[in-house]
């Protein structure tokens, strides 16, 4: 399992002094790029290939609050994936100590930046989004990819 741990900084707070909303949104995107960093896609690789990922859809639930300076321990697994790579369904778990805060599943695809369509990743990148820890509910979902 692919885990990170950050911070509930200042810039995460809401009025109600715990982790605002689309803060768990960014970590949880933050968490993705570093994982995709860590098997030789940096932000300048996806550059390079005019590629990226694309969030279609994002849900967020909540179990737990997080204040200002927790430490927040994010795992990620595949919740989803279609048999091309086109589409898939990352889930982000948000821990405070070890009890569960949140969960944000977002369900993505990879965006052509010249085409401005759907398409398939490398086949070294697909190798890394299989080689994720299934999570329990894992689905196979539709290839999305247009020729």
């Amino acid at each position: 399992m692919y885990e990170q741990t950050l911070v509930a900084g200042w810039g995460d707070m809401d009025f109600n002094a715990h982790m605002r909303n689309t803060a768990y949104l960014d970590k949880s995107a933050d968490v993705r790029m570093m994982y995709f960093a860590s098997c030789g896609f940096p932000m300048s690789e996806f550059m390079r290939l005019r590629l990226g990922p694309v969030v279609m859809k994002d849900e967020v639930e909540y179990f737990r609050e997080f204040q200002l300076l927790d430490p927040v321990r994010i795992t990620m697994s595949l919740a989803g994936l279609s048999d091309d790579g086109s589409r898939m369904r990352l889930r982000n778990d948000f821990y405070r100590k070890d009890v569960l805060a949140a969960r944000v599943t977002s369900t993505a695809g990879w965006f052509d930046l010249n085409a401005r369509k759907l398409v398939c990743p490398p086949e070294h990148l697909l190798v890394h989004l299989q080689a994720l820890a299934h999570a329990d509910d894992f689905v196979a979902l539709p290839n999305s990819s247009r020729a």
